[in-house]
């Protein structure tokens, strides 16, 4: 189990941030990766330069709590991850731009979909919408499963709408749903029929490469986030294409 393209986990002590990590734990272990986890800090905006004799302390008092989280995210990710290789990489910086430049040579990126400062409300934190759009590899944002399952459980679900980004975003689609053995449906809000049959022969292209993956494509009536959220309840997980002209292959909403 080398540590080529490790699938890399970014953490920050909180709920959301550990079920992430159990969630990469599991997925480095079926792909014979090593995990590596990112807690990264910032020194907070001073306004008065700081003594010597004061800074000190309080640096690393900063490093030990980091230290900390990494020390207990390492911990939960053994728990039934035995053998696996494990990392942990603790940079200075802001969280997002650390877990982008980490992405580089990942095979995979995972944070939780809110972490410490999160608003309950939002669907997701600041540093997964960065991620989903300027990550090197796929980003996964593991969220609660606290929803009832709907048609797709258990499935990938792919949200495409014609565009170079969501054929990235299919191909990701695909090649989890072969590598987790389970089927794949492709969703896209539409309200013309000329599109909805384009996009039908652009999945179908792909499930030739993917026999093996069990397909279903379905095109509704509405607004496609809201189509992709209601369609993907209890889904394994559930892909959309990245932002235009973004750098992520696509970003994974996982269970």
């Amino acid at each position: 189990m080398g540590s080529e393209m490790p699938v890399v986990v970014g953490v920050d002590g909180s709920p959301e941030g550990q079920r992430a990590v159990e969630w990469a734990a599991k997925d480095a272990l079926h792909r014979q990766k090593a995990l590596r986890i990112v807690h990264a800090y910032v020194w907070p905006t001073m306004y008065a330069p700081i003594a010597s004799h004061v800074a000190a302390p309080y640096e690393s008092g900063m490093q030990e709590a980091a230290a900390e989280i990494l020390k207990e995210a390492e911990e939960r990710a053994r728990v039934g991850a035995r053998g696996l290789q494990i990392e942990t990489q603790m940079p200075v910086g802001q969280p997002a731009a650390s877990l982008i430049a980490a992405s580089e040579p990942a095979s995979v990126v995972v944070v939780g979909n809110r972490g410490r400062g999160g608003f309950a409300g939002l669907m997701l934190g600041s540093v997964g919408v960065a991620l989903a759009a300027h990550a090197a590899c796929p980003a996964v944002i593991v969220r609660r499963a606290d929803r009832p399952a709907g048609l797709e459980a258990g499935r990938i679900v792919v949200g495409i709408d014609g565009s170079h980004e969501a054929e990235r975003a299919l191909e990701f689609g695909f090649e989890e749903a072969e590598f987790r053995g389970t089927g794949l449906t492709a969703l896209h809000a539409y309200d013309r029929d000329e599109e909805q049959r384009g996009l039908v022969e652009t999945t179908s292209r792909w499930a030739e490469k993917y026999p093996d993956v069990d397909v279903r494509y379905h095109g509704v009536h509405g607004r496609p986030a809201e189509a992709l959220a209601d369609r993907s309840a209890g889904a394994s997980c559930s892909s959309s294409a990245p932002a235009a002209g973004a750098a992520s292959r696509g970003c994974c909403w996982a269970r």
